[in-house]
This record gives structure tokens, sequence and C-alpha cells, in this order.
């Protein structure tokens, strides 16, 4: 069996990008980002990309680099409110756009992934959404065709992986992770643990190994928080305003 790991995130890219690709790449805001790939890619300066993902990123960090670098032409995605460039550059008319609901992007691409070319939902009907899509009625009620996403590559980013490419993720990380794992013709995983087969219990693996066909430790992860937000510190003036019904 062909040896899965790669020493670095350049090397697990070799011989798999080229201009004009689709690419899948998981995560949630910041939350599961594979971020030493997406470093990587913008360090190889690949052009003229389709990038599927639920959004992108912030304007210097995960997919904001590759817009900030140019190299995206299209986005597929359901959230772009935290990027300040990405809203400038279709405004201007720079980045094509192709909006979808968050749920029905997610099973667009576990669609693609099983092979499933296109499906119907309720989401998106007499909206925008469903402007120049075949709709048809079920049992009274009317629903849009929505077609299965894949991709040329699929990039996620799990907490645990071991050499056969069994992946673990943690918590939210475990988003869209697990569905672009199946539907990229090439899926890359990068991990913060890398350990030997046999160490994963096989009830906790979320994506198999099957799925991958390249696996690195990734060199660093920043791990960023998109939006914080804490409360005012209490103190006993502020403990005492809110005891007797006074507003903080």
């Amino acid at each position: 069996m062909a040896n899965k790991v790669r020493k670095s995130a350049e090397a697990a890219l070799e011989g798999v990008l080229f201009d004009g690709m689709t690419i899948m790449a998981g995560g949630f805001g910041l939350c599961g980002i594979p971020e030493n790939l997406i470093a990587a890619i913008r360090k190889a300066g690949v052009k003229d990309l389709t990038v599927v993902s639920n959004n992108c990123g912030v304007d210097d960090f995960g997919l904001g680099v590759l817009l900030a670098g140019g190299q995206i032409r299209r986005m597929i995605s359901s959230y772009v409110g935290e990027n300040k460039l990405f809203a400038e550059l279709y405004l201007s008319g720079k980045l094509e756009l192709e909006f979808n609901p968050q749920g029905t992007l997610a099973e667009r691409i576990r669609a693609g992934g099983a092979g499933i070319p296109a499906f119907y939902t309720r989401t998106g009907v007499g909206t925008l959404v469903a402007e120049g899509k075949e709709v048809r009625e079920f049992d009274g009620e009317t629903y849009v065709m929505e077609r299965g996403l894949t991709a040329d590559l699929s990039i996620v980013k799990a907490w645990k992986g071991d050499t056969e490419g069994n992946l673990v993720y943690r918590k939210t990380a475990r988003n869209f992770n697990p569905m672009m794992a199946t539907a990229g013709k090439v899926t890359l995983a990068e991990v913060e643990e890398l350990v030997e087969p046999g160490q994963i219990d096989p009830n906790h693996i979320h994506t198999p190994g099957i799925y991958v066909d390249r696996i690195l430790k990734g060199a660093k992860f920043e791990k960023r928080i998109e939006q914080m937000t804490v409360r005012p510190k209490e103190t006993p003036e502020r403990l005492a305003a809110a005891a007797a019904g006074e507003e903080v």
C-alpha cells in the first residue's frame, strides 16, 4: 500500500495543483480550517480557482489570503460576512459568487461525495435561490432541484489521524470537513496528531482512510477566534446594582 504520509503541506500538494481547478476547503468560520494547506496553496501561486467553502476566512487569514493574492475567481459559499475584501471584489465584479443556503451547501457536498448527481429540497423555493433551476411538486409541496458538488481537490483539517488516513475531528471542527473529504477526486488532510494504525478506536473514526489520499501533521495551528465576545468584569458596584435591579 502506498505511503500516504507527507512531511509538509507543500509536499502533500505536489503534483496536485493546477490553474482553474476546483478546491473544497473544510471549516466553519476559522474553526477547523486546513490553514497549513491553504498557506501552501497561496505560496504555490495557482490562480483562477473555484473554491467551495462555507465562507472565505477573514481578510488576513484562512482562505482570505488566497483572495488577497488574486487566486480565487469564483466562490461557492453560504456566508461571507466577515471578509471586507470579499465584499469589495464581489461588488466590483472581480469575484464570482454562487450563494447557497447553508444546509443546501452541506447536502450538495454530501450528495457529490455519495455519487448523487442532484436532489430536491424545499429550501429556497420562491426566492432568488431557485431562479433558473428545475422545480417539481411532491405530495403537494414545491421543491427545487440542486446539483451535487465535487471537486478536483478537497483539503480538510482533523484533530487526529493515522498513517492510513483515518480521521477524527474534534468538537465543532467536525463541520464541513467530513463531507468534503468524500467529495474530492484527491483529498488531503492535515492533522494535529499523527499516530500509527490501530491507535485510534475504530468506533471513533469519522472519516475512513479510504477517502484520504495524503496526510500530514500540520507545522503549526493558530486557531484564531473569529469574533471574541466577553462580558464586563464583575465589580462589587456592578453586582450591587444588579442585585438592586438596576441596569448595568
